[in-house]
């Protein structure tokens, strides 16, 4: 019986092996036959590069979301490559291109359109090693850890320390072949969410991944894997040790898919929305009517305002709509600063001295940065601006209108009142927006971070590479 416990103990104290990590440790290939990708659904430069890279001795494949799109008969934002190239290697081979990041190198290659005068760009990274710490076992580990570990690998490593089984898959364009080493095809069929190795070591090393799953579910109609989804619930207040700069990127990545709604539902069922907005729904929850509250068993996060004013968001994006980060933070906020888009409010404190009184901890929360602080403080005190415009055929100051429309806040402001009484379903509210709505199209401010589902083309990128060619 000792020997037994022995052995047991052993198993699990003797340093693990890339294989513990992989469903199919040598690489199950999936030929064409098998599946439905073709290489006309390919980007076509993507396929040049990577017959260059391998004319040149080197592997080269596409790699990630845009495999697991194609499978899911989905269009794909981006063609990622993956080889064993490194990133000086491959800039020698490509004059187009740029070596960029700090924690990991690797290689934007630029493409011009010959019929228009756009840039596309294709990332080609090199293949990484999984991070010692998961092979030694251990537990103590944090963010910073994946940082200090990023050295090149192969194939079979670079799968194995990706995120998810869906986002592990390689396509070999020259073979028509899938690679898979996690199991992540079959993942895909059974239209599940895996995380890849022990989930809590992998939330550690990077929490965005936590909500990346939040955002994977409702976006590709996904279940979370039970042991996945119990590690996001235990792991979640990791999410705050997440630098500014990369959670603000993740957020903004959620608002352009014009499914935020659903989205922070999920976020909310993982329970990380909690962690990253607390007391934010529990004030969005006092404003539900109560009459509407009493015909609830259950309160959902789709029967709160939050989510009301996100799927506006979301239609207006559909309708070729441009938003911006802040309009969508201010979404977000709006119930704790509630009574600035009413013109009585039922306290004599000033309106700035109540909206920072009301915010200031959720932006020191946040981290979120000054400049983007004072946005929001701005289109937040000009509500009540807003709101006090006469209606109902009374006269209009037209120079004070045309003041406050030429504001570089203006834009934001509005669609946040907008947005806010179209939720309210509030008639006067909705007129009073319709007033400010005449005029010539507003946009946003060209300093703002902009949401749109639609690309428009990185002009200055492509002044650069002319100059550059």
């Amino acid at each position: 019986m000792t020997d037994f416990w022995e052995k047991i103990k052993l198993f699990f104290l003797r340093k693990k092996e890339i294989n513990d990590f992989l469903k199919y440790p040598e690489g199950k290939r999936i030929y064409k036959e098998f599946h439905h990708l073709k290489n006309n659904m390919m980007d076509q430069s993507g396929i040049k590069i990577i017959q260059k890279l391998v004319k040149n001795k080197y592997k080269a494949y596409f790699v990630g979301g845009c495999i697991r799109d194609l499978l899911l008969n989905r269009n794909p934002k981006d063609f990622d490559i993956v080889t064993n190239a490194t990133p000086k290697e491959i800039k020698k081979l490509f004059k187009n291109s740029r070596i960029i990041g700090k924690r990991f190198k690797i290689v934007h290659i630029y493409i011009r359109s010959t019929k228009r005068n756009e840039i596309k760009i294709i990332e080609v990274s090199t293949f990484r090693k999984l991070p010692e710490h998961r092979l030694n076992g251990n537990k103590k580990i944090d963010h910073t850890m994946l940082k200090r570990d990023n050295i090149y690998g192969n194939p079979k490593e670079d799968a194995a320390r990706r995120d998810f089984t869906i986002n592990s898959l390689f396509y070999d364009p020259l073979k028509e072949v899938i690679i898979d080493y996690t199991g992540g095809f079959e993942d895909i069929k059974n239209k599940i969410i895996r995380s890849i190795g022990d989930p809590n070591i992998s939330f550690k090393e990077d929490p965005v991944r936590m909500l990346r799953a939040a955002k994977f579910a409702p976006l590709l109609d996904f279940k979370i894997e039970k042991k996945t989804y119990k590690s996001i619930n235990k792991n979640k207040k990791e999410i705050l040790k997440v630098n500014r700069n990369r959670l603000q990127e993740e957020l903004i990545k959620i608002f352009k898919t014009g499914m935020s709604a659903k989205i922070f539902e999920s976020i909310y069922q993982c329970g990380l929305f909690e962690i990253l907005f607390p007391d934010v729904i529990q004030k969005s929850i006092n404003r539900i009517p109560s009459e509407k509250k009493a015909t609830l068993k259950k309160i959902d996060f789709k029967d709160i305002p939050i989510a009301k004013r996100l799927q506006i968001a979301d239609r207006m994006l559909s309708e070729r709509e441009d938003l911006t980060f802040n309009i969508y933070m201010c979404l977000i906020l709006a119930d704790l600063v509630f009574e600035v888009f009413f013109e009585r409010r039922n306290s004599f404190e000033p309106i700035d001295q109540y909206i920072r009184k009301n915010l200031n901890f959720i932006f020191q929360h946040l981290q979120i940065s000054g400049k983007d602080q004072e946005r929001i403080f701005q289109i937040f005190v000009s509500q009540r601006q807003i709101s006090s415009i006469y209606v109902n055929n009374k006269k209009v100051n037209k120079v004070k209108v045309n003041d406050f429309k030429s504001k570089n806040y203006f834009f934001e402001s509005f669609m946040v009142y907008k947005i806010f009484s179209l939720s309210l379903e509030n008639e006067e509210m909705i007129q009073k927006a319709m007033v400010w709505e005449i005029g010539p199209r507003k946009t946003p401010p060209t300093d703002a971070k902009v949401i749109s589902l639609f690309y428009k083309p990185p002009k200055i990128v492509y002044h650069e590479l002319k100059e550059e060619n």
